[in-house]
C-alpha cells in the first residue's frame, strides 16, 4: 500500500514537472549579444565587464587562422595584420559565423583600434551577420588612438545600420559602464 502512494506521487511529480511550462531556448536568450575581436586579450575583458553590466551573451569573433606576434607586428610592412589594414578590401575569413541573430535587439562589437580604425575582420564579421533593425554599439580598445575615426569609418561604411554612440574602453570601471550602456540603451 505504502508503495502504490509513493509510486502515485511519483507519477503526479511527473505529470506536473512536464505539464509545467518550462523556459525554452529561445526564451532565455538575451536581447543583448556583445560581439569582440580580441588579439591579445585586453578587447576580452572589456567585452566581459560589458556583459556582465548588461547581462548580455559573448561571442568571440575568431578568425579562421589566429593570429601570431610576428602577425601582429605593426612595425613590419609585410606583417599580416599590416597587410590587411592597408588594403580597405581585406575580409580575413572568420572560424565561424553566429547563429541566429533573430533574438538580439542590441549588438555590441568590441575591437581593438588598429591604425586608428577597427580590424577589417569587424567588416567580415558585419558583412557576414543580418544586422538590420538593431542597435549597433560600438566599444574598443586602444594604446594611443581614440574610438573616433573607427565609428566614422565603420559609419560612413554601414550607413544603413542603427549605430549608437561607442566608446573607448580603456580602464573604465563598472560605474562608468553602467552609465555609458543606460545612456546608448534608450
Amino acid at each position: 500500500m505504502k508503495t502504490n502512494r509513493i509510486l502515485l506521487w511519483m507519477v503526479m511529480m511527473a505529470i506536473c514537472f512536464v505539464a509545467y511550462p518550462q523556459k525554452t531556448d529561445k526564451s532565455a536568450k538575451s536581447s543583448v549579444l556583445i560581439a569582440y575581436f580580441s588579439a591579445t586579450g585586453t578587447t576580452a575583458t572589456a567585452a566581459q565587464k560589458i556583459a556582465k553590466v548588461t547581462g548580455g551573451e559573448l561571442y568571440e569573433i575568431i578568425p579562421e587562422k589566429t593570429y601570431t606576434s610576428a602577425d601582429l607586428d605593426w612595425h613590419d610592412k609585410q606583417s599580416r595584420s599590416s597587410v590587411e589594414m592597408n588594403n580597405p578590401k581585406s575580409r580575413p575569413a572568420l572560424k565561424s559565423k553566429k547563429g541566429d541573430m533573430a533574438n538580439y535587439e542590441t549588438v555590441y562589437i568590441g575591437y581593438p583600434i588598429w591604425w586608428g580604425v577597427a580590424p577589417t575582420i569587424i567588416n567580415t564579421f558585419i558583412e557576414s551577420h543580418d544586422l538590420k533593425n538593431k542597435k549597433i554599439i560600438p566599444f574598443a580598445t586602444s594604446g594611443g588612438s581614440g574610438i573616433s575615426k573607427s565609428m566614422t569609418e565603420l559609419k560612413k561604411t554601414y550607413p544603413n545600420l542603427n549605430w549608437k554612440e561607442g566608446r573607448l574602453m580603456n580602464r573604465m570601471d563598472e560605474k562608468s559602464i553602467k552609465e555609458w550602456v543606460g545612456s546608448v540603451s534608450k
